[in-house]
């Protein structure tokens, strides 16, 4: 794989803490969950998750729209992404996601080769391919 872009980010305090971008553009206040034990006076994890796979599914379908003859992504389509944890059976912890894709306008196949195709290629969808439960609804 020959890397095109990347980004170095540094956490401290684990969830009781913060974490920011080596190059100053981004930083957030942590906080656990109350769900989890904690303050939520900040964020956590798993909505920093949920924003990115979010975003990153949002931008692969606008990609193989463009590369693959697929229906255009229409300006008001969304990907709500919902990610939870939960202790494991075996030990640890563990994450599901749910992402709902919302693509106003396109008919149900257009919409659902467009999230197939996004799935195949985000990079977001291949890190947890067989190593979380991750369901696709089209809305």
């Amino acid at each position: 794989m020959k890397i095109a872009y990347e980004t170095t980010a540094i956490a401290t305090g684990g969830r009781d803490g913060r974490a920011a971008t080596s190059d100053g553009s981004f930083e957030v206040r942590l906080a656990t969950p109350k769900e989890l034990g904690g303050s939520s006076e900040g964020n956590n994890p798993e909505q920093l998750f949920a924003s990115g796979y979010a975003t990153c599914f949002l931008g692969a379908m606008r990609f193989v729209s463009t590369r693959q003859g697929l229906p255009k992504v229409p300006v008001d389509a969304s990907v709500t992404a919902t990610v939870g944890i939960g202790p494991r059976d075996d030990e640890g912890f563990g994450l599901r996601v749910s992402l709902v894709v919302s693509l106003p306008g396109l008919d149900r196949d257009g919409a659902e080769a467009l999230v197939a195709a996004a799935d195949r290629i985000c990079p977001y969808s291949h890190a947890t391919r067989g190593n979380i439960e991750v369901s696709l609804e089209v809305s």
